[in-house]
Formats: C-alpha cells, structure tokens, sequence
C-alpha cells in the first residue's frame, strides 16, 4: 500500500484521513501463479493494484478462443471495469501469469472516494486518462501498424514479460496466431 500512496504523493497531496480511507478499504493479497481473481460470469465488485507481478485479463469468444485484453505488471491496475461500472457479471478472466502481490480494492468504496476526499480527484482523473489513451494507442496500433511492429512495440512495453507469458497469451493480445509470432521472431532474430 506504501507503493500507491508514494505514486500517489508525486502528483498531489493526501491527508492523513484520506491515506487512512485508502487503508481502510483495501488488502494486500499475494496470489499463486494461474490463480484467478475474477472469472468471466462472476460478480466483480474489486480493482486490483498491482505491486508485484503479472496479470492478465481475457475472454473467450464462442469458439473456445481467448482473447487477451491486458497485461498488468508492477505499478498497473487491471479489473473488468466494463462489469464494475455497470454492475453486469464479469466478461473477463483475469489470472496471475506468475506468483503477484496486489492491493484489492473494494471498487464501489474506491469510486465513492472523491465524496469525502476530493483531493483524490486529479490522481483518480490522472488514471482515468492515462487508461483512455493506453486503450486508444492500443485500437490505433491494431489499425495502422504491422504485426512485427506491434510485437516490436510490445517487447518494448513489457521487457521481460515473456518469461511469465505463454506464446498464445502474447499472440492473442497482438491480435496474430502463434505461428504468425513465431515466424515474426525468426526473421527478428535474422535481423
């Protein structure tokens, strides 16, 4: 919790009562690798904030093929915030891809926090932003670049994931099969 109060100080001040708000609806949790945190159909009511490890949320399409929608690694949040915020049942799988220590937060007390503590609003806003434009930059790198550029981009946002990740989880988010990514890394490695 130290992690994300520090992340949070760099860009504005708390009070003591809202650090202490913050403590109060969260837990750390250490999860096991391939352990799930939300299941598709499930109830979600928890944002996760991620101190250690890695993370990834998919789903599945009718044909049985998941479908990876993000990577979370140290410093990242990640949820199905399609099923928080509409309060519909999960959409997404999200699975530690190896051994991660996140902060859960209670998501409906995490929304609620700019009620009583409004100077948590340019840190919750600042997020809010920097989520929109990841997303953004995801949509426009699916439309307009290659995929080796893509895996290019990828291997450069996330170094060392590979070591945690299956071909297929790295595929699927690149939008490209696994023979696709295996031939991509052959002629990289030609290069």
């Amino acid at each position: 919790m130290k992690e994300l109060i520090k992340k949070i100080k760099t860009t504005q001040s708390l009070s003591p009562e809202a650090e202490a708000y913050l403590f109060s609806i969260s837990k750390k949790k250490t999860y096991a690798k391939g352990e799930i945190l939300i299941r598709e159909g499930q109830n979600v009511n928890k944002i996760f904030f991620v101190t250690d490890g890695c993370l990834r949320s998919y789903c599945i399409d009718k044909n049985g093929k998941e479908h990876t929608l993000q990577f979370a690694i140290n410093g990242w949040w990640i949820s199905d915030y399609i099923a928080n915020y509409n309060n519909d049942p999960a959409t997404l799988t999200i699975e530690c891809l190896k051994e991660s220590t996140v902060i859960e937060f209670n998501a409906e007390k995490l929304n609620q926090i700019l009620i009583p503590f409004p100077e948590y609003e340019p840190f919750k806003r600042n997020t809010l932003e920097r989520h929109i434009v990841s997303l953004h930059k995801r949509i426009l790198n699916q439309l307009i670049m290659t995929a080796a550029e893509r895996y290019g981009l990828f291997l450069e946002q996330y170094p060392d994931i590979e070591q945690y990740t299956r071909n297929y989880h790295i595929a699927s988010y690149l939008g490209i099969t696994t023979e696709s990514l295996s031939r991509i890394r052959k002629e990289m490695a030609m290069e």
